[in-house]
């Protein structure tokens, strides 16, 4: 069994995402007065096809509604995860198609 962890580095601008002690995904962000904007979002080669992108965005979305942080989805995988998913308690600014 896999043991997963997702933490925040502000400094790195992103969440990383570890699996058993290994870097295996980050979902990478700016911080912009009270906004946080998801800009892209990637899971090692070696990780793929057993749904950690979704652990991943899940664990960041939801950190980031606890902050009380506007989540702007510029990333298309973080869109499309919050298009199929509720994340409680998330503001969310759609950017202009």
């Amino acid at each position: 069994m896999m043991t997963t962890a997702v933490t925040r580095s502000d400094e790195r601008g992103r969440y990383e995402l570890e699996v058993d002690g290994e870097l295996a995904g980050v979902a990478e962000f700016r911080l912009r007065s009270g906004r946080i904007v998801f800009t892209h979002t990637e899971i090692a080669d070696a990780y793929e096809g057993r749904g950690l992108g979704s652990t991943l965005a899940e664990a960041a979305l939801t950190d980031a509604a606890s902050r009380g942080e506007t989540i702007v989805p510029l990333c298309p995988f973080i869109a499309r995860y919050l298009q199929r998913h509720e994340i409680p308690d998330a503001e969310v600014d759609w950017p202009a198609a």
